[in-house]
């Protein structure tokens, strides 16, 4: 009886060293769904100090897919077909992010700090309507054709000149 009771405690104890084992042995990087998964619900900064991780979590980073999600998931109802071509030919989602939404959403947390005092931060997850998202992308548009006239080698007093026209909406504006 005292055998069997020992025999059974080996076996316990050989089943617990394979668990580990087998959670020893899981590498996120062998899962490119599930960390493309994670990676897909980080924000911009985060998303960008992950790809500084490894070459290949540099190399998923890059794809356009990761930052379509990141610009549009504040969206309520979904974009209609036409602005993933448009978006694409202006340089992609990751500059859209960089140049337009990021710098709206560092006011918006600024404001949010400013206002929340105490210490005490509301996280508060803004809805986009369908107009936002089309001022957004028109700013992109125009600041694109901007620069292309500027770098386009037509006259650089007129390329200068454009390239300040939307400087304004740089400053915040006290109301």
């Amino acid at each position: 009886m005292v055998q069997l009771l020992e025999i059974g405690l080996a076996n316990v104890e050989l089943n617990l060293v394979s668990d580990k084992e087998k959670r020893l042995k899981f590498c996120i990087n062998d899962h490119m769904d599930i960390l493309i998964e994670i990676l897909q619900r980080l924000d911009g900064r985060s998303l960008g100090s992950a790809a500084c991780v490894c070459r290949l979590w540099q190399h998923i980073t890059q794809s356009d897919m990761l930052w379509e999600h990141l610009c549009f998931h504040h969206v309520s109802p979904r974009l209609p077909s036409g602005v993933r071509p448009v978006v694409a030919a202006l340089g992609g989602y990751r500059r859209l992010y960089m140049l337009c939404l990021r710098p709206v959403l560092s006011r918006l947390g600024l404001a949010r700090q400013l206002s929340g005092g105490g210490g005490h931060q509301e996280v508060v997850r803004r809805v986009w309507t369908r107009h936002l998202v089309e001022l957004s992308l028109s700013l992109f548009c125009v600041d694109y054709y901007e620069r292309l006239g500027s770098g386009g080698g037509g006259g650089g007093r007129v390329g200068d000149a454009s390239a300040s026209s939307l400087m304004f909406l740089c400053k915040p504006v006290n109301v």
